[in-house]
């Protein structure tokens, strides 16, 4: 819009240099800010084609300073001839990747529900294209419910479930599935949309194209994860409850939430290098953030600073994916108190380490079967994680307010790490009160999300402390280049 208001004013004032432009061949819409020797400038001078621009852009000087092309989101992604300015990701990308992460967040949570109702096994097959429409019929419900009956789970628990009660469990479970296939069209069709009209900074195709393959295997993983609660052999295994292994449902909530860390991380990155190529901003800092984020990044307080905020951004997701195996055996409905377990702060060596789950003849599989298969063991390593990972947030945080390290990080640093801290307080209020009242629904579920939201505020600070981008970088040194020649 902005580039035809400018085209349309220099038009007005010199039509005679529009008629000899009119004449030639149709340029790309982004040209280099300024040439960058005098020789290349002098041969310019010296076309026909670039003195009408000159002329043209001498008329409209007085409106327009510099090109506001090179501020469009619109037109910022137009060819580049090669050897000048690359391509820079416009605000809609960044917020394409922050709307699908979202979704994501939705996805997770809903899974969680999922789960916690014990729907994840209503429906029975999987079919991905006529999947998406539910039963519409009294017949087709009881086609469906039929399907159910023949499972472990309603042969061994739910075998006086009502057709109505049925539905209820089939929505959750339907809910969940149709949301994964909306996450899919809303990221590959933009995706497809933004690749093909070259708005993607060069690093980024791979990266997304990584994604989109990735969803696509979540949904599969998802489908792997339901058959494990499906097994027939589940009827004639002694104590065996019918539910979906522990190992895939870790593997699917950990792939979601990679998935999530990318599409945030990367959605962030994509708008902050956008306002450091146009208005110099970086860290949080009002002035002069262009100048300043090397010698920040450079500073041995700050390296320290972020080597450990990675370390504490991994253990964050390995506490998350410790629960994954609490949700998957149910171990949350053991020792309901906090900070003890049956009293004291650890059970019993036996208890912890029992030979029951080891199937190896020499028990020799003994120390990490018991870790993701005994629920008294998983249990107590989630806890164990969880008060390491609040323990460490709060060393960073605490960290932060040393005068000698709070002078030298950003702002924006400073305020998401405080964010990281509350978030921490918040979800071990949340896994407290979830283990305490016997996982209510509600308190688990928000656990649940909390889990998200403390990886949320990790990988905003990670970003914080991340160097703007090669194009960015270009586009920042090209802006001042022309304003100084402006």
């Amino acid at each position: 819009m902005f580039a035809g208001l400018w085209a349309r004013g220099a038009a007005l004032e010199c039509r005679s240099a529009s008629a000899t432009l009119g004449k030639l061949p149709r340029q790309t819409s982004l040209r280099c800010l300024h040439q960058s020797s005098p020789t290349a400038a002098a041969h310019a001078r010296s076309t026909p084609l670039a003195s009408s621009r000159a002329f043209t852009r001498k008329a409209a000087a007085p409106r327009r300073p510099f090109d506001p092309r090179f501020f469009s989101a619109n037109a910022a992604q137009a060819e580049v001839p090669a050897g000048q300015l690359p391509v820079l990701s416009p605000p809609a990308v960044g917020g394409w990747l922050l709307a699908s992460a979202g979704l994501v967040f939705a996805v997770i949570v809903v899974g969680g529900v999922t789960r916690l109702t014990e729907s994840g096994l209503s429906i029975t097959e999987w079919r991905p294209i006529t999947g998406v429409l539910p039963p519409l019929s009294q017949a087709q419900w009881e086609e469906e419910f039929e399907k159910y009956k023949a499972t472990p789970e309603f042969k061994l628990l739910n075998h006086s479930i009502s057709l109505e009660e049925f539905k209820g469990i089939f929505f959750w479970e339907w809910s969940h599935r149709v949301l994964g296939r909306i996450i899919g069209i809303g990221f590959v069709v933009p995706l497809a949309y933004f690749a093909l009209r070259k708005r993607l900074t060069s690093t980024l195709p791979k990266h997304l194209t990584a994604m989109a393959f990735l969803i696509g295997a979540q949904g599969a993983l998802g489908w792997y994860m339901v058959k494990s609660g499906l097994e027939d052999s589940l009827m004639t295994t002694p104590g065996a409850v019918p539910r979906v292994s522990q190992y895939r449902l870790a593997a699917h909530l950990g792939t979601a939430f990679v998935l999530y860390a990318g599409m945030f991380g990367t959605g962030l990155s994509a708008l902050m290098d956008w306002r450091y190529a146009t208005k110099g901003s970086w860290g949080g800092f009002k002035e002069n953030g262009a100048a300043k984020w090397q010698e920040v990044l450079n500073n041995p307080l700050v390296k320290k600073f972020s080597r450990n905020t990675k370390a504490l951004t991994v253990l964050v997701f390995l506490t998350a994916l410790s629960g994954a195996f609490v949700a998957g055996l149910d171990a949350g409905l053991l020792y309901n108190e906090f900070p003890l377990m049956g009293g004291r702060l650890a059970p019993p060596a036996d208890e912890l380490f029992d030979p029951a789950y080891a199937k190896s003849p020499d028990y020799s599989d003994i120390w990490w079967r018991n870790i993701f298969e005994n629920p008294t063991t998983v249990q107590f390593d989630h806890r164990c994680l969880a008060i390491a990972t609040y323990a460490a947030t709060t060393a960073l945080f605490l960290a932060t307010r040393k005068p000698a390290l709070r002078a030298v990080l950003p702002p924006l640093t400073r305020r998401m790490a405080t964010s990281a801290f509350a978030m921490a307080n918040i979800q071990v209020l949340l896994g407290i009160s979830t283990l305490l009242y016997l996982v209510p629904i509600p308190l688990a579920a928000a656990h649940q999300a909390g889990s998200v939201m403390l990886l949320t505020t990790m990988i905003h600070l990670l970003v914080s402390l991340r160097k703007p981008g090669a194009a960015a970088r270009a586009w920042r040194q090209a802006l001042a280049q022309r304003k100084k020649t402006a």
